[in-house]
């Protein structure tokens, strides 16, 4: 319980931050329909955010429905915890299809970037960088490893494209998708698809062949957003 109380550090977007926070009090804390959020000023200072960024923040749950503004008296839940939770997911398979849309964009173009300049001491490399990922996969599998070793061998493919700015952007979305890894990779059949998918981008890089980097990095994206759409819905029916 303590965590949710913790302030929220900053970056990305604060009132997507603030709402995600208040949600989860509202479920961890089990507020029911008409219970009363702590004062605007207790919130902000529990939260460590200005008031104003508070107030965007309950106005969208106002605008969802989620809560119920009665000025002069504070801040009512109007919904039960499980339709919080419901909230919750749908938002998170918005953030989600955003989120992979991006990654669509920029590393599709990395890989073929990759594989037109591509040198080889870059190939081996992210030869390395695959293996070390493969020998990460063997059971029982440690999501965290497997996790830094996933992220670090889709960064590899960005270096070679050589554009710095594109590299930050996406060393960025993948620090947004590191929690999710494992919700990602635990879906049945994820693992298996995900390692024929690198080894795919892998060959392609190394033989210099741009068109179909591109497409094997647009099919392995592809096949990680419905990986986590899946689960994600799978958790918003149970």
């Amino acid at each position: 319980m303590e965590a949710i109380w913790m302030p929220i550090r900053e970056g990305g977007n604060l009132t997507d931050k603030i709402v995600t926070r208040i949600e989860e009090i509202i479920e961890q804390s089990h507020l029911e329909h008409g219970a009363r959020l702590p004062s605007e000023r207790d919130l902000a200072k529990m939260l460590g955010v200005s008031r104003p960024a508070l107030r965007e923040a309950v106005k969208t749950l106002e605008a969802r429905g989620r809560v119920v503004v009665r000025h002069g008296q504070g801040v009512f839940i109007n919904s039960t915890a499980d339709e919080a939770l419901r909230s919750r997911l749908a938002n998170l398979e918005v953030s989600m299809v955003e989120l992979y849309a991006m990654r669509n964009v920029l590393e599709v173009a990395a890989a073929g970037w990759a594989a037109s300049s591509a040198k080889d001491d870059e190939i081996e490399e992210l030869f390395k960088a695959l293996e070390a990922e493969e020998d990460a996969r063997v059971e029982p599998i440690d999501f965290e490893r497997l996790g830094v070793a996933d992220a670090e061998f889709h960064l590899l493919i960005v270096r070679m494209a050589g554009n710095r700015f594109l590299l930050q952007t996406v060393g960025i979305l993948q620090e947004m998708m590191a929690e999710g890894m494992q919700t990602t990779l635990s879906v049945e059949g994820r693992l298996e698809r995900s390692k024929m998918d690198h080894r795919t981008i892998f060959e392609a890089i190394k033989a210099r062949d741009p068109e179909a980097a591109r497409v094997a990095s647009a099919s392995h994206i592809i096949g990680a957003r419905e990986a986590a759409l899946s689960r994600i819905r799978s958790q918003a029916k149970g």
